[in-house]
């Protein structure tokens, strides 16, 4: 796909021709999947009781170093298949009952992931498309999605430059997130739900708070809140999970404490925030990380 040949999907814009060797995401123009299935542990309205249709592809063009799903963001596992079987994989994730289906970082591959959706839809596919990134995203990729994607899931990661730059070598992050996040919601707009309160149509983003960069937290929560007021939904996530020792950064090595999340979830309902999801219990559990096995593709 012509896309691939001098690659600026994303941000970082390498311009690689990922026919002969990878980008920056650790991905070449072949397709790559490493698990497909019913994912539970989204936020409610969107996986409910039935489950998320999610397609975690293969790769990152973030590669945050305290990764929750390292082994394909850094270890990049998954299986290589073709357009078709992707078509395919989104029609029996509907016939299994999923509630939606949820891309999760398929930036690096938006030409096969637009090729699928026309396939799928023309053999009825009829469930609506999520979109769930890291919110490093190209505007001007974003814009091929348009008509495509039903619901956005970015995160908003960093307001800091300097946090950004330390922990996904990505300075720029904050004000190339606030322009993704600008085209994301000027495709969706206002939330839509069914009589079940499962979404329909809309944006939530997501921040998961750091250990000791609860400052950072907020400064991201005011930025949200003043930007889209109750237009969007914000989820604010306490899963850290140190997935192994950073000497360098010694907060990193540990969870995130009660203390901090609360400080955090206060200040928010302090600014007003009303559509938002919290967290609660053990979420920052390795179990909660689903196991990139290539089930499902």
């Amino acid at each position: 796909m012509k896309q691939y040949e001098i690659c600026k999907l994303c941000p970082r814009g390498c311009g690689i021709d990922r026919n002969r060797k990878t980008g920056f995401c650790g991905e070449s123009a072949v397709l790559r999947v490493a698990r497909a299935s019913l994912h539970m542990w989204e936020e409610p309205p969107l996986s409910g009781e039935v489950g998320s249709g999610t397609v975690f592809f293969s790769g990152c063009n973030l590669g945050c170093i305290f990764c929750q799903n390292h082994q394909i963001a850094h270890e990049h596992r998954g299986k290589e298949i073709t357009t078709e079987r992707l078509f395919e994989i989104f029609l029996e994730l509907q016939a299994k009952g999923a509630a939606n289906i949820n891309l999760v970082t398929a930036v690096h591959f938006i030409p096969h992931v637009i090729k699928a959706l026309d396939i799928a839809k023309e053999k009825g596919l009829s469930l609506p498309i999520v979109y769930n990134s890291g919110g490093y995203e190209s505007a001007a990729s974003l814009r091929l999605l348009k008509g495509y994607i039903d619901i956005y899931l970015p995160d908003y990661k960093y307001r800091s430059s300097i946090l950004a730059e330390r922990f996904s070598k990505a300075k720029n992050y904050p004000e190339v997130a606030e322009k993704a996040l600008a085209e994301m919601f000027s495709q969706v707009g206002e939330p839509v739900f069914d009589e079940n309160g499962m979404m329909k149509k809309g944006m939530i983003v997501r921040h998961l708070v750091l250990p000791k960069h609860t400052d950072d937290s907020m400064a991201v929560l005011q930025y949200l809140h003043e930007t889209y007021g109750d237009s969007i939904y914000i989820s604010i996530m306490n899963q850290y999970t140190p997935c192994r020792k950073f000497p360098e950064y010694p907060e990193l090595s540990r969870k995130l404490t009660t203390y901090e999340y609360r400080k955090v979830v206060k200040f928010a309902e302090s600014i007003g925030i009303r559509n938002g999801f919290l967290q609660s219990g053990e979420t920052a559990k390795e179990s909660f990380i689903p196991d990139f096995d290539e089930q499902g593709v």
